[in-house]
């Protein structure tokens, strides 16, 4: 699996290619962060990838509001040690 032990922040994940880009990342073992405004679509594509048998959580997330990058994404980067998926 290409992203084991790997976590991926997919804004835009609750629907289209989001959605997909999520499930497809899960496939290759990511862990995905499911970041989007709609919590339930968002639920939904969560249940969908742990059904599959991989890891997922959901986050309500507004990209365009900046204080979000400093107050959520900037915490968790540094504890992942900034490792990425891309």
């Amino acid at each position: 699996m290409r992203f084991e032990n790997k976590v991926a922040i997919v804004t835009g994940a609750a629907q289209g290619i989001g959605e997909a880009y999520a499930k497809a990342l899960a496939a290759e073992g990511a862990s995905v962060v499911v970041a989007d405004l709609n919590e339930d679509s968002g639920k939904q594509v969560v249940a969908a990838i742990e059904e599959a048998g991989g890891t997922a959580m959901f986050v309500r997330t507004d990209v365009s509001d900046a204080a979000w990058r400093t107050r959520w994404l900037r915490p968790r980067w540094r504890r992942t040690g900034g490792s990425t998926a891309w």
